[in-house]
């Protein structure tokens, strides 16, 4: 391979005179850099210029930052104390400003006789550390830092206006450490192999990638950085799109049995039983599947829809489709309650058509089978045989499914529900089972923006269900402050009995399940300034529901689902609340996917701020199932001010699942998304903001495709495969964008 030897040297040996091999272990270890290239492309997180200082009142807590800032005033005080008794320990308390604001440091014993030469009212430096709060004021203890000392040749001005990098950093190595290993190996970026082809950098205006790694790592001017980044954006998302593209590719070159249902048969029969006309939208994504399904290649579809827009209805229609050709359908569930439940309305929803081989069972039926891992062996000896004689053609379980032993007749229809809790590895296993790679359809509930899907899973071909059925009720969202306003959560708990008095039921959600040991360690550790709320562990099913019992509740039937109970027991529970035996369900986020009892309108979510934006948008759709309006009151305790409430706030304010994963992008950081997603690849995404680098992603998915039509195993462009292989690792390159 055409590696760039420069670009691939090891920062640890040959380099060991210049970074030392101490710089190049903290680098491999904390950074997860290992060669010059890698160092090349770790970027500036942002600049600071000397003029303009960082405003030191918008400083994160608990999180390692890097300042520019100026010593205000430097004190030495000395203090008596257990290890210095006689009044010899000392501490200085260095004050610096930037003008937005001002920040103690403070160093102790014989850490303060360096600094307290060095750091003399005026002096400006680079300051690095973990702001903490002391005496209600912001604080770094012993900081590392790099006094900024203008080169005496340099005039004042060139100094001031300097663009310091400022990368991201470790506690173990200071930014400015890491910029000088960098400008160390910048001369080696002149080597770097641009993997864009000449025609597509030069049709975009991009400057090339040597040009673009020296500007971002030393720029003169801002638009020195624009330039550098306009480019290196185009880098990560054509280099990610084409790998995508090669997959895309790849499958399509793969053979499978087309499924064409027959015209009077199960599907038919099926839709003539519905009591009510599917939507629009569920027309159309089912026109799109079927067109799939009736292909000799096989179908790799994500269906989307938000919670409740009826994808179950539309993956039971394609699976009937595929039944009714003479093949079999698999449903994944990533829970046992959850494939228990898909069991239950399916068999509810096909009727007699559910029950082949039985007496009753209608002339076109066929058999539908659960298979998970805490079956009895006798029960799970029977629907493995039903399976391999080819009696059951619908089969829905957990991944026991994937197991060797199961076998089928003929497998033509995987749905994978939630795909985000399945491994691409996993969902390959089961495409292992069939004669021929069966059909596969993902389904999720998560609304994800229409880039990340190309990013994520750009696999894929997407389908979108975006309009409820008609009957669905709309759900009223609150946030309910429980330390500002106590009196807001015991209003919530009567509007809990309110619901129950009317014939309703309702959900209580926590974040925890209680029977845990507590760690001491842990919660005497987290303290955060955002508020006591999250001194305390967070609240747990076993204590909440005891407490409602005896307190706000009392008298009302409430009962406890977690994750670690018996599947019966679960299951037991889950019988009771759906047959209204139970009024107030209290469990964690077992509740969250799929569960489906159209009589609950009412969910409080206690400690929500705990949750993510998307659980919960979630959660709440597990109310408004039915004909009365729902009810979600997210409980916390976070100040008005904070973020945690901000994002609750948004919550509150929308219903759009869509409209949520934006803003829930946007408010985590870009790797949280792509970080997890892209198990194979060893760089997640530095440059490129998977939401406003919307059409940037768009574009460089139509270039790739189109580069990978012409050329798949890109034997014309060496530099592009060089630079894929240095994103994935060789074996893994099929299980990129998903972990």
């Amino acid at each position: 391979m055409d590696l760039v030897p420069a670009l691939e040297e090891p920062l640890r040996q040959p380099l060991k005179s210049v970074l030392g091999p101490a710089t190049a272990k903290v680098m491999a270890e904390h950074l997860g850099l290992l060669t010059v290239g890698d160092l090349l492309h770790h970027y500036p997180r942002r600049y600071e210029e000397r003029g303009q200082l960082t405003h030191l009142a918008d400083l994160p807590m608990d999180e390692h930052v890097t300042v520019v800032a100026q010593v205000a005033d430097a004190r030495l005080h000395t203090f008596a104390s257990a290890k210095a008794p006689r009044g010899k320990g000392q501490r200085l308390e260095v004050t610096i400003t930037d003008g937005s604001g001002r920040l103690q440091l403070v160093f102790f014993g014989a850490g303060v006789h360096k600094p307290h030469k060095e750091l003399l009212p005026g002096t400006r430096a680079m300051f690095a550390g973990k702001v903490s709060v002391f005496n209600r004021r912001l604080q770094l203890a012993h900081p590392a830092y790099e006094l900024l000392r203008g080169d005496p040749e340099e005039s004042v001005e060139t100094w001031a206006g300097a663009l310091i990098p400022i990368y991201p950093a470790t506690a173990k190595l200071e930014s400015w450490k890491i910029g000088k290993a960098i400008q160390t190996v910048l001369p080696t970026a002149q080597e770097a192999v641009d993997p864009l082809p000449d025609t597509l950098r030069e049709g975009r205006g991009l400057v090339p990638l040597p040009e673009a790694l020296l500007k971002i790592h030393r720029p003169h001017t801002k638009a020195d950085i624009e330039d550098a980044r306009s480019r290196l954006k185009w880098d990560e998302a054509f280099v990610l799109q084409v790998a995508l593209a090669r997959r895309r590719h790849a499958d399509a070159q793969l053979p499978a049995v087309p499924r064409k249902p027959a015209p009077e048969g199960l599907l038919t029969a099926f839709d003539a039983r519905l009591p009510f006309t599917l939507t629009d939208g569920q027309q159309r994504v089912s026109r799109e599947i079927f067109d799939d399904l009736a292909t000799d290649h096989p179908m790799h579809r994500l269906l989307q829809g938000e919670v409740g827009s009826g994808k179950t209805m539309v993956a039971l229609r394609a699976m009937l489709a595929v039944v009714d050709a003479g093949g079999q359908a698999a449903m994944l569930a990533p829970t046992e309650v959850l494939a228990q439940q898909h069991h239950r309305s399916v068999v509810e929803m096909m009727g007699e058509l559910a029950e082949g081989g039985m007496l009753g069972g209608a002339e076109q039926a066929t058999k539908v089978v659960l298979l998970t891992g805490s079956m009895g062996a006798a029960a799970r000896r029977h629907a493995l045989l039903d399976l391999t004689t080819g009696e059951a053609g619908i089969v829905i379980g957990t991944h026991a499914l994937i197991e060797d032993k199961v076998q089928f007749h003929d497998l033509g229809l995987v749905v994978v529900d939630e795909q985000h809790r399945f491994g691409v590895e996993q969902r390959d296993a089961l495409r292992g089972k069939g004669k021929q790679p069966p059909h596969l359809l993902v389904m999720t509930a998560t609304p994800i923006p229409r880039t990340v899907a190309m990013t994520v899973f750009g696999d894929l071909e997407t389908s979108v269900l975006d309009q409820l059925p008609a009957g669905r009720s709309p759900i009223a969202s609150h946030v309910v402050p429980a330390a500002d306003k106590p009196h807001f959560l015991s209003r919530a708990w009567e509007r809990v009995r309110e619901e129950v008095e009317n014939g309703h039921q309702a959900y209580v959600v926590c974040p925890r399940i209680g029977d845990e040991e507590d760690d001491p360690k842990k919660s005497g550790k987290k303290k955060s300034a955002e508020d006591e709320a999250e001194k305390r562990p967070p609240l747990a099913v076993l204590d909440v529901a005891d407490q409602l019992t005896k307190g706000p509740l009392q008298g009302l039937r409430v009962e406890v689902l977690h994750g670690r109970m018996h599947p019966d027991d679960k299951d037991a529970v889950m019988r009771r609340f759906a047959a209204g035996e139970t009024h107030v369900l209290v469990a964690t986020t077992v509740i969250e996917v799929g569960v489906n009892v159209p009589n609950a309108t009412a969910m409080v979510i206690m400690d929500a701020d705990r949750f993510g934006v998307s659980q919960l948008h979630q959660l709440r759709g597990r109310v408004g199932r039915g004909s009365a309006p729902g009810l979600c009151l997210l409980v916390t305790e976070m100040p008005e001010a904070s973020p945690a409430r901000q994002r609750l706030g948004a919550v509150a304010s929308t219903l759009d699942g869509f409209e949520l994963s934006r803003i829930d992008l946007e408010q985590r950081r870009e790797g949280d998304v792509l970080g997890q997603a892209q198990s194979g690849a060893r760089t997640s995404l530095k440059v490129l903001a998977v939401i406003e680098d919307e059409e940037i992603i768009a574009e460089a998915r139509e270039e790739a495709t189109a580069v990978v039509a012409n050329d798949p195993e890109l034997t014309r462009l060496p530099a592009l495969r060089t630079a894929l292989d240095a994103l994935l690792d060789e074996e893994r390159e099929q299980y990129l964008e998903k972990g």
